[in-house]
Order: C-alpha cells, then sequence, then structure tokens
C-alpha cells in the first residue's frame, strides 16, 4: 500500500486530505535548502511525537519519544549529516522539540539516507501542518486529526510516493 503525494494532496486508499508541501514544490531535490519535496517511493523509517503533546500514540511502525535535547543534522560538513542528533551539537541542526506543534508527530522518511549524500537535502518528514497549509521547506504537512487518523490506517509496509 502506498500513500500517495500528488497536487498539495494526500491519497491512501479512499482517505484523501489536503496536505502542504515545499515552497518550490514537488521535483528532483538539487541541494540542501533548495525548499523542493523530493519526487520518489520512500519508507517510513520511524514515528517520533510529543508524549506531552500527543496521547498513546499506537502505531505497528517503531516510535520514539522526542526528548529536549533532539534535533535532526541539516549541515552537509557534519558526520552526522541526515541523521539525528542531541544537542548541544557544534554543526547546524534542526531542533526537534519545538514551541509549535509542527513536530508533535514526524514520520520520518528514508530519503538520503543509504547512502547518505552530502548537500542532497535532509529531514524530509510527514508532519503537522501549520495554519492554511502555509508550504515547508521540502516536507509534506497535514492537519494532525488527519495525521492521527492515518497512523490509525498504515504500517510498517506502507511507503509514500511523492510525484
Amino acid at each position: 500500500m502506498h500513500i500517495l503525494i500528488k497536487n498539495k494532496q494526500l491519497h491512501f486508499n479512499n482517505y484523501k486530505v489536503k496536505c502542504a508541501i515545499g515552497k518550490r514544490g514537488i521535483g528532483v531535490k538539487r541541494k540542501e535548502g533548495d525548499l523542493i519535496t523530493p519526487k520518489g517511493l520512500y519508507k517510513i523509517n520511524k514515528i517520533l511525537y510529543r508524549k506531552d503533546r500527543i496521547k498513546a500514540l499506537r502505531s505497528s511502525i517503531q516510535t520514539a519519544e522526542i526528548k529536549k535535547n533532539m534535533g535532526w543534522c541539516n549541515d552537509p560538513n557534519s558526520k552526522k549529516y541526515n541523521k539525528m542528533i542531541r544537542a548541544p551539537f557544534k554543526f547546524g541542526f534542526e531542533k526537534l522539540f519545538r514551541k509549535d506543534n509542527s513536530y508533535d508527530i514526524i514520520l520520518i522518511l528514508n530519503y538520503n539516507m543509504r547512502p547518505v549524500r552530502k548537500n542532497k537535502g535532509s529531514a524530509i518528514f510527514l508532519h503537522i501542518a501549520k495554519k492554511n497549509y502555509k508550504s515547508t521547506e521540502g516536507c509534506i504537512a497535514i492537519k494532525k486529526k488527519d495525521l492521527k487518523t492515518l497512523l490509525k490506517k498504515i504500517d510498517s509496509h506502507t511507503k509514500i510516493k511523492i510525484v
């Protein structure tokens, strides 16, 4: 089973919801920070969530709680590029424990992971959308209630196809 991302819509079987994508649309990701959501077929590696905000998250996909010191390295100069890190960290990274609710639930896609290619892009997630579905830096984002519904329908074999 695939989750299909196309034309700012997420489709899974007969479930269809609006989604936010990268500011520059869907395409071939050329470099870190290009604001493109990468075309392709991706596995969901893990689900991270804020236990203080999300009660009883259930999924057959591996889950982990987001701690205050967790981040994701987006600095191509680091050996930890496109990997989860612990702060403090001397290279550039994105905080996963945020004031806003965008990262209350994060599905980590296996984009640019095996092997990791420097500056090819990092941290492609499916997460919670901002108000008005504001564009992302390359991630896919849907409403929190839609993400919770989707989590009940998917399993470890579900892939995300971005076209």
